[in-house]
């Protein structure tokens, strides 16, 4: 589709780059003439009147934007008619607004916002006049802006806000004090304005300012420079669009609590989704780079204090720069068994349960992508050693604590200690989460997920990871989720579904199934149909388009699903499979899926050196695994799967190659082996392995 004409366009070049860069332009293209206008709609009008201050942009001699806020009593903003809204001509001494609002045709941008309600409202204007100490300022545009990331707070007037007679002087200054850190590191709201010189279109080319919030330390500080996350918002990229064409900006932060404001100008760069630290910061979209050219301090400037009510439900979910070093930090023990304390137990079915988990050190869990397991040592009975198992995290990789849900099995000594025996509290050694089975969120196709039993545990941590995506990002992605279990009262996860699938306005769909017989539930909206789940039936719901497929379950079951999603036309590469032990499918051999890179032939003879226990084995050629070879020679090496699918065997590989007699389905580091797959490759007569 051929995009808008730029001359109809409300928004300058900058922000139609990035809206393309980003796809948004053809859907903000679709609305903005309808929201963003030239006059303030009355609604607006009244809103500006009542405010107790307002935040502003404007630009010094210089050519330096500044964020500013003008405090006064309801009123002190004026509005004769839709094009027109007037001010004090004075702003707080030493606030380089002053300047702007006696220079007429100066561009100003305006906030004007709510904090109790988390109500906010843009317009963008000229100095138009100055008549008997107020300005008057014509509207170029007017819009409004969502609530989201703004943190509720109540505002109550100390003095009038007139009183200026005992105001420190402003103070400038090109480094950051102990005071202006301590305020940007514990700042969950600031204020920015950017802006581009008027040239061809002045209408759409001026000063913005905009609101910024997140948690306490999502502005990153090193010496005079600032990293803060950019988070989805409306699309419309006002402030990221003046940067692209003029990277300077003007934030203020206001010290709530005391009424001081640190204003800073400097100049920016622009991180986008590719850049290390975007991609470490959970919920950023982009991020940008401040850098300090001038402070001033305005003490006690604000002649009000307030009360904090709450963050905003936005603001909850997202990170900080002190979670992405603990978790950069906490990375590098991926291999190493974490203590881990058993915070809660839920009752999820008739025969599974939830076990949640958090650090026992209070240190942040690593991320992880959502079908990727826990690895957790069990203290059975039976045996002297813990037993090593590994289960599928049930819960969403944003999500506070590690969620499993484990299967009590009848046979199954490990599951009926975890249902029996295990208790609130109780520690546990675990390995951080691994595991090549899992869902990108932000894939532009729809996908169509099969479980069967407990198989759902992957699935539920998709879905909730797509559904949390969307409420960041604005897109989730289309799944359609369809698990079968014996009975009704076996399916567990079927109300938290219901809310997944009713919170994502239709792009997550749940279709449950009992093969034995339906049942009531009065705390169901939708009890299940009867009878096997099979690929007709889901042809029936969805008919087929380019899907992702993803299945777990019992290894018949996906067996059986795989085979006929091949015969089907399926592509095997868009078929994704659990691969835990035996519940592995049997994938077909296709040309498209071989590759030209054999796998490296086994040696004929090799010396294996065990270098921690000092031993020392001769391999010949059809001798077992180095895991068999370390367990022959008395060692105890980790070991869970013993098919190449978990990765608990692997180890570093201090000097030779090996190479492994079937497919591994795990990820493995440079320098390591996985033991159980594992015999020394051609070419290495010498393997020193780190056991």
């Amino acid at each position: 589709m051929v995009e808008n004409d730029q001359k109809d366009s409300p928004f300058h070049e900058g922000e139609l780059s990035i809206q393309s860069r980003e796809g948004k332009r053809e859907f903000v293209a679709s609305y903005a003439n309808k929201v963003i206008r030239d006059f303030m709609p009355e609604q607006h009008r009244d809103f500006y009147q009542q405010l107790p201050f307002a935040v502003f942009g404007s630009v010094d001699e210089q050519g330096f934007p500044w964020a500013s806020i003008m405090p006064g009593l309801p009123g002190f903003i004026g509005s004769p008619n839709a094009n027109t809204l007037t001010l004090p001509s004075k702003a707080l001494p030493g606030d380089p607004l002053n300047s702007a609002l006696s220079r007429p045709g100066a561009a100003i941008g305006m906030l004007g916002i709510e904090l109790a309600t988390r109500r906010r409202n843009r317009v963008n204007m000229r100095v138009e006049s100055v008549v008997k100490g107020r300005v008057n300022l014509r509207v170029d545009q007017s819009f409004g802006n969502c609530p989201q990331y703004i943190q509720s707070r109540d505002i109550e007037f100390s003095r009038s806000p007139e009183e200026f007679s005992n105001f420190p002087p402003p103070s400038e200054f090109s480094k950051f004090d102990q005071q202006s850190i301590q305020l940007i590191d514990n700042a969950d709201t600031f204020f920015v304005a950017s802006f581009i010189q008027a040239n061809e279109r002045p209408d759409i080319e001026g000063v913005d300012v905009s609101h910024r919030g997140g948690m306490p330390g999502f502005v990153k500080r090193d010496h005079n420079v600032l990293t803060i996350p950019d988070y989805s918002g409306n699309n419309h990229f006002n402030t990221l669009g003046n940067f692209l064409l003029n990277p300077k900006a003007g934030i203020v932060f206001p010290d709530f609590n005391s009424g001081d404001l640190l204003m800073l100008t400097g100049e920016v760069e622009i991180l986008w989704n590719d850049h290390p630290q975007v991609i470490a910061f959970e919920g950023a979209q982009r991020a940008w780079r401040f850098k300090l050219s001038k402070g001033i301090w305005l003490k006690d400037a604000l002649p009000f204090t307030t009360s904090f009510n709450s963050y905003s439900p936005s603001t909850t979910p997202t990170d900080t720069w002190q979670k992405v070093e603990a978790r950069q930090a906490a990375s590098n023990e991926t291999r190493q068994w974490q203590s881990m304390k058993l915070e809660r137990i839920t009752q999820e079915s008739v025969d599974i349960k939830s076990f949640y988990f958090k650090h026992a050190k209070n240190k942040p869990l690593l991320s992880f992508k959502p079908g990727q397991h826990l690895t957790i040592k069990v203290p059975v009975p039976s045996s002297k050693a813990p037993v090593i198992r590994h289960y599928t995290l049930s819960s969403a990789p944003s999500d506070e604590m590690y969620r499993i849900s484990i299967k009590q099995e009848q046979n199954g000594e490990v599951s009926n200690y975890m249902h029996e025996h295990a208790k609130v509290g109780d520690l546990f050694d675990v390995k951080f989460p691994s595991g090549s089975f899992y869902m990108d969120a932000n894939a532009r196709h729809p996908a169509v997920l099969l479980a069967a039993g407990v198989g759902i545990t992957p699935m539920i941590s998709m879905a909730r990871h797509v559904l949390n995506e969307g409420n960041k990002t604005g897109y989730v992605r289309q799944l359609n989720l369809f698990h079968v279990n014996k009975t009704w009262e076996q399916t567990p996860f079927k109300h938290e579904l219901e809310s997944i699938m009713e919170h994502s306005q239709g792009e997550i769909r749940y279709f449950p199934f009992t093969s034995q017989g339906a049942a009531t539930d009065s705390k169901s909206r939708m009890p299940p149909p009867s009878g096997r789940m099979t690929l007709d039936l889901i042809k029936a719901n969805l008919g087929f388009d380019k899907y992702d497929f993803y299945l777990c379950g019992p290894a018949a079951f996906m067996q059986s699903l795989y085979e006929q999603l091949i015969d089907y036309g399926v592509q095997d590469e868009r078929i994704f499979a659990e691969a835990f032990g035996p519940s592995r499918i049997k994938r077909k051999a296709f040309k498209e899926n071989l590759t030209s890179e054999e796998p490296l032939a086994e040696a004929d003879s090799a010396i294996v050196t065990f270098k921690q226990s000092k031993r020392v084995h001769k391999w010949k050629a059809k001798d077992p695994t180095l895991l068999e070879v370390a367990e022959q020679q008395g060692l105890a090496p980790e070991y869970s799967c013993r098919m190449g699918s978990c990765g608990s065997c692997a180890v570093k590989l201090h000097s030779g190659s090996v190479t492994y007699r079937q497919t591994i389905s795990t990820d493995i580091r440079p320098g390591e082996a996985l033991l159980c797959c594992a015999v020394p490759a051609a070419g290495s007569d010498k393997i020193v392995i780190d056991l």
